[in-house]
């Protein structure tokens, strides 16, 4: 990825805390017919040591699971849509008119090695878990838990998924959100997406560090 100083996010904590927001990843392998990739949610899991898994599971009909051998490297893409930014939005463009459109956007990339578990134990950990993690945002209320549904019926669930872990290696994070830019353009782009709606974009803008 190319990642200019000024863009690069290195803070494990912010990375972190990205993916737990933005958990649909895209697993791309390099298999036996070349590059393939799998849009799967994750559940980042830090362990004890200090190191860090991806845990998710794929359908069993999904060849992925069954072409890759245990520790295949791998890259999972996390990211959201970001936004367009128009020259109009800068202050500085009705003095110089020395601006061009751009687009923003943050992703991070993980590295690791993959390994496949095809057992009903880690298969119904990671769905319990990947369950609570999405239901306490949903409805924290009253959340959708595995025991609501027939025994019988989850059962037949299970059996059709496989669980896959990826053990990270590296995090690279590129905060795409105009830091080499004058403090009043970035502003003024962060407060014109807001007019339109997009908040998250344009929060991520306000918060971000000049770089230049």
């Amino acid at each position: 990825m190319y990642l200019p100083s000024h863009f690069e996010e290195s803070d494990t904590g912010e990375l972190s805390r990205f993916i737990e927001q933005h958990s649909l990843g895209a697993l791309v392998v390099n298999g036996p017919n070349g590059l393939d990739a799998n849009h799967i949610p994750f559940l980042l899991d830090p362990q004890p040591d200090g190191s860090m898994r991806l845990l998710a599971h794929v359908a069993r009909s999904n060849a992925v699971w069954k072409e890759m051998v245990d520790d295949s490297d791998v890259l999972v893409m996390f990211g959201t849509n970001g936004a367009y930014i128009s020259p109009g939005w800068y202050p500085t463009k009705q003095e110089t008119h020395q601006q061009v459109p751009t687009w923003n956007y943050q992703v991070v990339h993980v590295h690791g090695q993959l390994f496949v578990h095809d057992n009903d134990a880690f298969v119904r950990g990671v769905v319990a878990r990947l369950t609570r993690e999405h239901e306490r945002r949903v409805a924290p209320d009253q959340p959708w838990k595995m025991t609501d549904a027939p025994r019988e019926f989850i059962d037949r669930m299970v059996q059709a998924i496989v669980g896959i872990e990826v053990r990270v290696t590296r995090m690279v994070g590129k905060w795409k959100l105009g830091q080499n830019r004058q403090d009043r353009d970035r502003l003024g782009a962060a407060e014109a997406l807001e007019a339109r709606g997009d908040v998250e974009t344009s929060a991520a803008m306000r918060r971000a560090k000049p770089g230049v």
